[in-house]
Formats: C-alpha cells, sequence, structure tokens
C-alpha cells in the first residue's frame, strides 16, 4: 500500500468517525481510535496521539460559537480545568507504563458508557440552593433562553472536581474527550442546567486535550502524517454531521450510532482480552 493510497483511507475514515461522533455527541475519537488501530494495525499511542489533535481542532471550532452565544460558563470551565489538565497530565504518563492491552480494554469500557449516556435524555433543570464555595468562586451564571437571561447557581463544586481529574485521566490515558464523564460531573453533581454543562465541556475538551498533547508530542507519538488526514476528515465529517442532524430525526441516528459505537467497544476489549491488538 503506498502512502498515498494509505492517506485517503485513513482521511475517509476520519470523515466518517467525525460524522459519527457529531450525530452521536461523542466525539471523532471515539471511532477514530478502534480504526486506527484495529483496522489499520497502527501502534495505539500513534492513533491516540492523532486523536488527541483532531479533538483539539474540532473543540476550538464549535467552543467559540458557543462563547459567543453566552452558553457556555466560562469561569466555571477554567475553574474545573484545573482538575482536568492535571488529570490529563496524569493520565498521559500513566499511558507508557500501561499495557496496550488494558489500555485497549478501558477504551472500551469507556465508549460503552459513552454510549449509554449519550442516549439519556436530560431535562434543563434549574437548582436553587446556593452553595458557598461556588458563591466564593463566582461560578454561578446564568445562559440565554427565549431571549432572556435565565439564572442558575451550582452545588457540589468539591464533588466535581474530583470527578473532572478521572475525565481528565481518561482523556489522556484514552486520547478522547472524555465529554460523557465531564457532563455527568456538572450535569449530575454540580446540577448544572444540561444545555450550559454540554457547551461548557465542549470548551473544556480541547483545553485538556491540549494538555495530553504535549506529553504526546514529547514522547514522538503525533505523527504530522497519520495527524494531518485525521484532522482534516474529522473536522469535514464533523461539518456534515451537524447539517445532517438539522434536517433529521436525530433520535433514530442516535440509537443506530450507538450501537455501531457499541461493536467498535466490544471489538476493543475482546482485542484487549486477547492480546491481539
Amino acid at each position: 500500500m503506498t502512502v498515498l493510497v494509505l492517506t485517503l483511507i485513513i482521511l475517509v475514515g476520519a470523515y466518517v468517525a467525525g460524522l459519527v461522533g457529531s450525530l452521536t455527541g461523542l466525539g471523532g475519537g471515539v471511532v477514530i481510535i478502534p480504526l486506527l488501530s484495529i483496522l489499520l494495525h497502527v501502534n495505539i499511542h500513534y492513533a491516540i496521539g492523532a486523536s488527541l489533535v483532531s479533538v483539539i481542532a474540532t473543540s476550538s471550532g464549535s467552543a467559540a460559537a458557543y462563547v459567543k452565544e453566552g452558553i457556555t460558563n466560562m469561569r466555571l470551565g477554567m475553574f474545573l480545568e484545573i482538575a482536568t489538565t492535571s488529570g490529563a497530565i496524569t493520565g498521559a504518563v500513566m499511558a507508557k507504563y500501561l499495557p496496550v492491552q488494558y489500555i485497549a480494554i478501558l477504551f472500551g469500557v469507556v465508549l460503552i458508557f459513552s454510549a449509554v449516556t449519550s442516549l439519556i435524555k436530560r431535562a434543563e433543570y434549574i437548582e436553587r440552593k446556593k452553595s458557598k464555595p461556588a458563591e466564593i468562586l463566582k461560578l454561578n451564571g446564568t445562559y440565554p433562553s427565549n431571549g432572556e437571561p435565565i439564572a442558575y447557581n451550582v452545588t457540589n463544586v468539591g464533588g466535581s472536581f474530583l470527578m473532572m481529574i478521572l475525565a481528565g485521566a481518561m482523556s489522556g490515558l484514552l486520547g478522547i474527550g472524555s465529554g460523557a464523564l465531564k457532563v455527568v460531573a456538572m450535569d449530575g453533581i454540580m446540577r448544572v442546567p444540561f444545555k450550559v454543562s454540554t457547551t461548557t465541556s465542549n470548551f473544556m475538551i480541547g483545553v485538556t486535550a491540549a494538555a495530553s498533547a504535549v506529553v504526546y508530542l514529547q514522547r514522538g507519538y503525533i505523527d504530522p502524517g497519520l495527524a494531518m488526514p485525521v484532522v482534516i476528515g474529522v473536522l469535514l465529517g464533523a461539518f456534515t454531521g451537524s447539517k445532517i442532524l438539522v434536517h433529521s430525526q436525530s433520535k433514530k441516528l442516535k440509537y443506530f450510532f450507538a450501537i455501531v459505537v457499541t461493536v467498535l467497544a466490544i471489538q476493543m476489549i475482546y482485542k484487549g482480552i486477547s492480546g491481539t491488538l
């Protein structure tokens, strides 16, 4: 196989990954890593490095739009980034010493959790109870809804901070955004409105991935020849997915692609257990 053919295959595969990631809300990394490691037999560390670069690119593009609309809680995001970046660096360092088989199994488990989480329908909930740490750190905020600002409070700051360390570690170790874990922390623990938690999570994902990417770059796991078609393909796929989502029945699409992601997860777990990765 020539370099040109391999690049085109990766580009098409990354496009599909970005499309699936956009329609499911899980991000392109959940597909691109199994694609590279299982189908193309790329070393999983290089696959994770390429995935992290694509996560940075996609997060940066979409996060800017949400920040402009005033939905993202910037102060909350920057505070929680202290936890996610420290976790991400720890996870990236651990990746060197953890056997590839264990990384594959853990990736599959997190993938299944993320797929299930993406299917759970969440209602907007406005927390009225005040939290002293949130008030001291000025984490409470507002978001626009039908032209009117909706105020909300943030609770359980400490518990969510610990959860964010875990989310960052998973991102650095597995090369994914860990958006599902971040949303669980903000939506389930801090009681942040779902719209705010998803957009703030998207804003945080890029910063978390950047922290991990530095470690992978220093170790030589980010190959420009591999990362370039992955980034371009994932970006194009994510853009296409956002257009399709507007004119389609997103619930049916999410179920379909969640099944696809789960199949990939099972493949990763099998490869890890059998030691054939």
